[in-house]
């Protein structure tokens, strides 16, 4: 059974003055920021789900603990010329939290989606879309726990999560510390961080894959996998880790390597479309 969320609402305002400059552009005009925060939390048990359809703009941590609960922070920003737009807006740019027994769904809704809001209104007001606004989420759970990201444009970060993970995002500089699992990333554009703290992974392996950028990656002393990295097209696979060895013939290059540290082990494929892939040593 769900438990009643704990809610706390934050809210605080302030206002952008016009330059000379900016008096021009009357299509715009100053605008009021409004922030508002939501915290909630539910209840999961581990091995359970979470998914997440976020904000087309903001950041996104997530957390693995020892609680068989779902701990969600959100800080909403909305810009919009006075208060009263920012009112219409406020039920529109926000999230809604769809609680089961074992799946809870976060999904975030607003004047970006055209389907939601031809379902949620009629007649709004052609100046109030298209307005910047985010939502930055930091959420906690269990570290069992298999989880679906769709994100937007943002900083990322996800640790101590060892469950069935796919995330997808259309530009991030993100932060991934990953021991185990089965994982699927797929990034458009940014700089990517893979961190694995521990001497083996514990789970089926990996598959991350980024179309333009830096996607690097921290080994520690003393790990045992197998690793598969690909450039496909400009760029190079640059090795900074002294214990990889090619698992057949001349399999180490510098668009593509196939590759073994320690004893082997799973799989952890990188791709990288126009970029550069960086193996090096972690934990020092």
């Amino acid at each position: 059974m769900m438990v009643q969320p704990a809610v706390l609402v934050f809210i605080s305002l302030s206002f952008f003055h016009t330059t000379a400059a900016q008096k021009d552009k009357q299509a715009t005009g100053p605008l009021v920021t409004r922030t508002t925060t939501r915290h909630e939390i539910y209840r999961l048990p581990f091995g359970g789900t979470v998914t997440l359809s976020g904000a087309p703009a903001g950041s996104i941590i997530i957390e693995g603990w020892q609680r068989s609960e779902l701990e969600i922070t959100a800080s909403i920003e909305l810009q919009a010329p006075t208060a009263a737009d920012l009112d219409r807006l406020a039920p529109l740019n926000n999230f809604t939290v769809d609680p089961d027994v074992n799946h809870i769904r976060i999904l975030t809704t607003g004047t970006h989606d055209r389907v939601f809001m031809k379902r949620v209104t009629k007649n709004f007001p052609k100046n109030l879309i298209g307005l910047p606004w985010k939502v930055d989420y930091h959420i906690k759970i269990p570290a069992l726990t298999d989880l679906n990201i769709d994100a937007g444009n943002g900083p990322m970060s996800l640790s101590g999560v060892e469950g069935a993970v796919r995330l997808n995002a259309l530009s991030s500089n993100a932060d991934l510390s990953l021991t185990g699992g089965l994982v699927s990333a797929t990034i458009q554009t940014g700089t990517v961080n893979v961190i694995i703290p521990t001497r083996g992974w514990h789970g089926l392996g990996s598959e991350i894959k980024l179309a333009t950028g830096n996607l690097n990656v921290e080994l520690m002393p003393g790990f045992s996998g197998d690793i598969n990295a690909d450039v496909l097209r400009v760029g190079e696979v640059k090795i900074a880790y002294p214990d990889l060895q090619p698992r057949e013939g001349s399999s180490i290059n510098s668009k593509s390597i196939r590759a073994r540290a320690g004893s082997g082990g799973a799989t952890l494929n990188f791709t990288v479309g126009d970029g550069a892939i960086v193996i090096r040593q972690g934990g020092k």
